[in-house]
């Protein structure tokens, strides 16, 4: 039978590359036909009456130009020419990954030959290009290549600061004279950056802020001696393994501490801010000046985080006081840089004080807090705050937690709140917004349809011009066989709907029953139900739909929907352990509801937290999922690392029942359908400890199941030449043998 099928799909696949109504995997990974354009790095200029954007050189091979446009008349001028960007002794400009301009817009910051850390390309070479003598510069002196991370002008344009091999270091731009702000970085004392737990789970990777005069810096240090190692093991690229160790507190471990310093621009000793509490149970969650150069504002969270503290430090004394405190029963989620208002007499803020996630007038000593955003609904982000317009910027999705639209509301309250994306866009809209909020980038996709860039006035959202078409990929896309994709709810019970979607077979007889695949992800960090673009995701599912599937995702709650503060953290101490009932509960429903869905047919997969959703599901409730497909899951709750876990689920000796219940190793004897099970050896985030220790507990039950660990790929599964056509063709492959596709 086994030989049969992988005939039958290898005719398909040869027939298939020819066809351009039909998907492949070798489309998808292989091929230009779905890459998306983006807009690439993008500088406002001049309070937003024009910017500056990357494109290809017309001169030079393989050079690029960085080009100034006119907002209002579309006029195109070359900025800096790629042969000003080619240094003394090279025939090839820079690589431009991103740049800066100085504020008096005299020099041009760029960085080249950079290289990923952990998530991000955050460290590589910066160059400054001064306009006006054409000087190009390296910074860094004699430093080794690649070796400078989070280069930023000083507020004067004399100086360029950076972080090089864990401390700080600050270049004069007149002489290059370069100055070190710190001396003490190393493996566990990190100045001006973060370790692997901060960096993932509070988004934070530059620690240092000039401040607004340009003569201090204030930066995060982090001690990481006595944070346990967690070693990954190359073993295919030298003859002998290499160990790597990298810091990693698991839940319940030693975390960081971490502390704000402030220090002269001209060097000398730091002033540490006096922020109270024990630092390895705190983390300091967001930090930068309070608009002048006398203090910096601090987000404090503590180790539960239930409690956010903001703080202001004084640069002088390093004294601190709080003046906001955010708390809640479950977690805090930690707001956004704060935005100073009227000369730094307020602040916004964002809260779910009133059960919804809401935008605040706060006065500087926290004695007055005013909402600005009133309803019965969540923003889901702030996008700008045009202070002389009085106008706050903000997306959300009232109506339909699925979609996200651009609003508008008056800092004054005097005005209610306006929708200023299109009514006749529905999907997603996001948003690059001027100074001044004049004008904006505007991103428009929808489930199946591809993103365009256009250029918009704010705030009647006329359309400019469109400035990225992706006209080639929406031509392709257009051109795929499609069966109808919807939006629906279900009704679980006990009040309860969730939002699901669903694609069917481009020739679905309703009259027949076809095997049904959910796609699933379930916890906190992210939401599959989404009407936007979902580039190769989208794809694949399409592709799956075409070779005779209905594919479908349902999110439940406890995911992070604008549906209320109480829909999002009702799933507090309790993750793998409700989402699983509400999925189980969302499968019955819609194989009930739908009979055209083979109940004996269904399976499930997902990456990450969807993939130890899919080990949860395929364990808890074998009666329903025949087969799951298993991406880099957690496994055991306690292998993951402090800040997320314990955000969710508090402290495992606080919490030891929850992390058993919700931990799916501990229920892999009910396992009865077919199981593959994907990990990434080299995965720093999901360490391949978990699929390790998955194997040992199935062996010792005697399951059967199937194991493909890819050697030193990280949790992306991406490195290297084919992986990912690689991992997809594998995927396909193992669902057409064990969960037969087609009607029936």
């Amino acid at each position: 039978m086994t030989v049969v099928i992988l005939t039958v799909l290898a005719l398909q696949a040869v027939a298939q590359q020819s066809d351009p109504s039909l998907v492949t995997v070798a489309r998808l990974y292989s091929s230009p036909d779905f890459v998306s354009q983006t807009l690439g790095p993008v500088q406002w200029l001049d309070n937003g009456a024009g910017y500056t954007r990357v494109e290809p050189s017309t001169t030079v091979k393989e050079g690029r130009d960085i080009v100034r446009y006119e907002v209002e008349t579309g006029r195109r001028e070359v900025r800096v020419a790629a042969e000003r960007l080619t240094p003394a002794g090279s025939s090839k400009p820079l690589a431009i990954d991103n740049y800066a301009w100085s504020n008096n817009g005299k020099l041009l910051l760029v960085f080249t030959n950079s290289q990923r850390v952990w998530r991000q390309n955050t460290r590589g070479d910066y160059w400054v290009l001064n306009l006006a003598s054409g000087k190009l510069t390296r910074l860094g002196g004699d430093a080794k290549p690649a070796s400078l991370m989070f280069a930023k002008f000083s507020p004067d344009g004399a100086r360029v600061g950076y972080v090089r091999d864990n401390n700080i270091y600050v270049e004069n731009l007149a002489d290059n004279r370069i100055t070190s702000l710190t001396k003490d970085g190393s493996r566990t004392i990190i100045n001006g950056t973060f370790d692997w737990v901060y960096e993932e789970e509070l988004d934070l990777r530059d620690g240092w802020r000039w401040s607004p005069d340009s003569n201090h810096v204030a930066y995060w240090q982090l001690d990481a001696s006595g944070v346990g190692d967690f070693h990954l093991i190359n073993n295919t690229d030298s003859l002998y393994p290499v160990l790597i160790p990298i810091p990693y507190p698991k839940a319940g471990t030693q975390n960081s501490a971490g502390r704000v310093g402030i220090v002269g621009a001209q060097g000398g000793a730091t002033k540490w801010l006096d922020v109270p509490g024990d630092p390895r149970n705190h983390y300091i969650a967001r930090m930068d000046w309070a608009a002048n150069s006398d203090e910096v504002a601090l987000q404090q969270l503590n180790r539960l985080q239930n409690t956010n503290l903001v703080m202001l430090g004084d640069r002088r004394t390093g004294r601190v006081r709080t003046i906001l405190t955010e708390r809640d029963d479950a977690w805090v989620d930690v707001d956004s840089d704060i935005h100073w208002l009227a000369g730094g007499k307020q602040f916004l803020w964002v809260s779910e004080r009133d059960g919804w996630r809401h935008a605040y007038e706060v006065s500087r000593d926290g004695a007055t807090v005013k909402l600005l955003t009133p309803g019965k609904f969540d923003i889901t982000s702030v996008e700008s705050v045009d202070e002389a317009g009085g106008w706050l910027y903000y997306r959300a999705g009232p109506v339909n937690a699925t979609q996200r639209y651009l609003w508008r509301a008056a800092l004054d309250g005097s005005a209610k709140q306006q929708r200023l994306s299109p009514s006749s866009q529905s999907g997603t809209h996001s948003y690059n917004i001027a100074p001044g909020a004049g004008c904006a980038f505007h991103t428009y996709s929808s489930f199946g349809k591809p993103p365009t860039i256009e250029l918009v006035k704010l705030p009647a959202h006329t359309s400019l011009r469109t400035v990225v078409e992706n006209a080639k990929v929406i031509e392709n896309v257009n051109k795929l066989k499609r069966g109808e994709s919807s939006f629906f709810e279900v009704d679980i019970g006990g009040g309860v709907k969730l939002d699901g979607w669903m694609i069917k077979p481009p020739d679905f007889d309703p009259s027949k029953r076809y095997p049904l695949l959910f796609f699933v992800y379930g916890e906190p960090a992210g939401q599959t139900v989404l009407d936007v673009w979902q580039s190769n995701t989208y794809l694949w599912h399409l592709m799956l739909s075409q070779q005779g599937y209905i594919v479908a995702s349902v999110d439940n709650r406890g995911t992070p929907a604008p549906k209320g503060r109480a829909w999002r953290k009702v799933i507090y101490r309790q993750i793998g352990i409700l989402a699983s009932e509400e999925q189980a509960a969302a499968a019955k429903a819609i194989t009930s509801r739908w009979k055209f869905i083979d109940a004996s047919r269904i399976g499930i997969w997902g990456w990450s937290g969807g993939g130890s959703m899919t080990l949860n599901m395929m364990f808890r409730y074998p009666e329903i999922y025949k087969t799951g497909m298993s991406v880099a899951p957690v496994v055991d709750q306690r292998y993951y690392d402090t800040i997320y876990q314990e955000r969710y689920m508090a402290l495992p000796e606080g919490n030891a029942e929850g992390y058993k219940r919700g931990s799916s190793i501990n229920f892999v004897d009910r396992l009865k359908g077919n199981l593959l099970l994907v990990h990434g050896t080299g995965d720093d985030n999901v360490h391949y400890q978990n699929s390790e220790a998955l194997v040992n507990a199935l062996v010792a039950a005697n399951k059967p199941f199937t194991l493909m660990a890819y050697p030193n790929r990280t949790h992306a599964i991406s490195e290297g030449p084919n992986t990912s056509r690689h991992l997809f063709e594998l995927l396909t492959r193992y669902l057409h043998e064990n969960l037969p596709a087609g009607a029936q």
